[in-house]
């Protein structure tokens, strides 16, 4: 007869689950909801996709082994980071929603969120067509999750918090009625201000507005390494969508509150050999019932070799896929 110790970790899951089954602990709905958030879709940005040399996005995806991409959208609802030897691929229009659909289709490929680069106090108007366009987009293309910058361009700091309030709310405005979510990205001087997502997020007041957490912006700003996880907690009902990447500090940098950007460009790295432990972001995320997915998005890469990028992305990817 096995002892639990002689038992594989699968059989272990699948002994104990038998067993709680049969005691009443739990239903097979329940085993099938919790079976179901133990995984999330992993890939990265699209315009790490040329590393992996292939001759489309499709298969580039494949060959990195991304189950899911964030797609950057410009302006003009183009795809630019998007590529393929017959197409380009745009949102502007009906025709350039269906080939784009079409070719997921035949690819099996996923897009698991957009992303706008903002500018939201330079050309609200503009910003806010261009919001409309990309929620009709992503309704047909099944895609929930917008990544928005909200980051003061023109105006000074305190006029441009009431202002990106008020932009916010006529972004979530538009997506009313919708499954589309927008997450705000930590991101730069102002977003990974834990205040100011505070005041953020509770001044729009719409479930609309979530969080695109990256989890090493919160590190690069200044924060010590013990207080990440507390803000992971802290906003992680909020989290839609990720960035995954790293940085590895001098140990005595790492719990101490450093200068904005303090030497990033010298030790942003992979995030299999940064400072931010994955499995406690992913534990954290399990908690708090994140169902988006997680996307590298790698800013060490410049430093490597142009060679090895796409085989350290590849490496990045199959790190977060064997998170348990």
């Amino acid at each position: 007869m096995k002892t639990l110790l002689n038992l594989s970790r699968r059989n272990f899951l699948k002994t104990t689950a038998g067993l709680a089954f049969s005691a009443g602990i739990m239903d097979l709905d329940n085993l099938s909801m919790a079976a179901a958030r133990r995984k999330w879709p992993v890939g990265c940005r699209d315009v790490y996709l040329k590393l992996a040399g292939n001759s489309d996005c499709w298969s580039a995806m494949k060959a990195l082994g991304a189950e899911g991409i964030e797609v950057d959208v410009a302006l003009n609802l183009a795809c630019p980071n998007l590529f393929h030897p017959e197409r380009k691929y745009s949102l502007a229009t009906a025709d350039g929603i269906q080939a784009l659909k079409d070719d997921l289709a035949a690819s099996g490929c996923k897009i698991a969120a957009f992303m706008m680069s903002n500018h939201l106090d330079e050309r609200l108007e503009e910003e806010l067509a261009w919001t409309r366009g990309l929620v009709k987009a992503a309704q047909q293309l099944d895609v929930n999750t917008i990544r928005i910058d909200v980051v003061p361009r023109k105006l000074d700091t305190e006029k441009f918090l009431p202002f990106a309030i008020d932009a916010c709310k006529q972004m979530c405005a538009i997506a009313e009625g919708t499954p589309i979510r927008f997450g705000v990205e930590n991101h730069g001087k102002f977003t990974n201000n834990p205040d100011v997502l505070d005041k953020l997020f509770d001044r729009v007041g719409s479930p609309k507005l979530g969080l695109t957490l990256d989890c090493a912006n919160f590190y690069w700003w200044g924060h010590p390494l013990g207080n990440l996880y507390k803000l992971y907690e802290k906003f992680a009902p909020r989290v839609v969508h990720t960035h995954c990447k790293s940085i590895r500090y001098p140990d005595d940098k790492k719990n101490v509150q450093r200068d904005m950007g303090w030497e990033y460009g010298k030790y942003c790295c992979p995030i299999y050999e940064g400072d931010i432990d994955f499995e406690e972001v992913a534990m954290i995320l399990r908690k708090a019932n994140y169902t988006g997915d997680l996307c590298v998005e790698d800013e060490s890469l410049g430093r490597f070799p142009e060679a090895e990028r796409g085989e350290i992305l590849k490496k990045e990817i199959a790190t977060l896929k064997r998170l348990p």
